[in-house]
């Protein structure tokens, strides 16, 4: 055990294979890279392994990976062909994986082991900047079908222990998804959800959780998440530090030069 228990994230995970495109989008990513760059200075002792909540990922139950050397998912079209051939060569860490499973079953979620499963682009374009060296152990959790923000929650109070014991937990999505309306034609609604949920983050946490919860009522919340596979992860990391407050790690305003997106840490 460790003497103090590390924050959780929801970060917004950006486009694609965004970091290893640096040429292409030039300076488009700066603000966010420097965020993610700055999560081991804000964790400060270095972890023993990260899990990570990841939007791309869902099944009937939760799913685990388990493999001790994961392979590549390459799971988005129409990028340039050196981004179907990139490498992101961290470890998995099995132990941890059986851990997370049976600490879910212990809670009422039953979970099953996938040790096949490579990273997906949420796992590895979040994590290339955090971690550059590739050498931090991963595992993946999936989210459930259904959408169901109470279990999310529930799932980030079951693991909430693992915190303490030098594993970061990372829930990677992004805070608006709307991939038909990405650019000038949602800048209203992301304007407006992203407003509603950075308010949200700072109130009081029965109050937050309310909010959370019922999300979907939010201005422009389902014009901003027609499906809300890239906001669950928020509520697994809220869970897993739910009496803690949250800070805004990264936002902008012309994300894609019309969109507002934000990353939060707990704790």
């Amino acid at each position: 055990m460790q003497d103090h228990a590390f924050p959780t994230y929801f970060l917004s995970h950006g486009g694609g294979p965004w970091p290893f495109m640096k040429d292409q989008f030039g300076g488009r990513y700066d603000v966010l890279e420097a965020s993610l760059k700055d999560i081991p200075r804000q964790v400060g002792a270095r972890p023993k392994a990260v899990l990570v909540v990841t939007a791309h990922w869902e099944g009937p139950q939760f799913l685990v990976s388990a493999s001790a050397r994961p392979g590549m998912i390459y799971d988005y079209s129409g990028f340039p062909p050196h981004t179907y051939q990139i490498q992101y060569p961290a470890p998995g860490a099995p132990e941890l994986a059986a851990q997370v499973q049976s600490l879910l079953a212990a809670a009422g979620h039953p979970a099953r082991l996938d040790h096949e499963r490579g990273f997906d682009h949420g796992t590895f374009s979040a994590l290339a900047p955090i971690y550059p060296q590739a050498d931090m152990p991963l595992v993946q959790l999936s989210l459930k079908h259904g959408y169901d923000p109470l279990t999310h929650v529930e799932v980030g109070r079951a693991l909430a222990v693992l915190r303490s014991q030098g594993v970061l937990i990372l829930g990677s999505g992004l805070s608006y998804h709307n991939l038909r309306q990405f650019g000038p034609a949602g800048a209203a609604a992301s304007q407006q959800f992203d407003a509603w949920l950075r308010h949200a983050m700072a109130l009081p946490p029965a109050e937050r959780l309310e909010q959370l919860l019922h999300w979907d009522r939010a201005p422009g919340a389902r014009q901003a998440h027609p499906q809300e596979d890239h906001l669950l992860p928020l509520m697994v990391a809220l869970g897993a530090a739910e009496q803690e407050a949250a800070q805004v790690v990264y936002h902008e305003d012309d994300f894609f030069g019309a969109l507002a997106v934000s990353s939060f840490r707990f704790g």
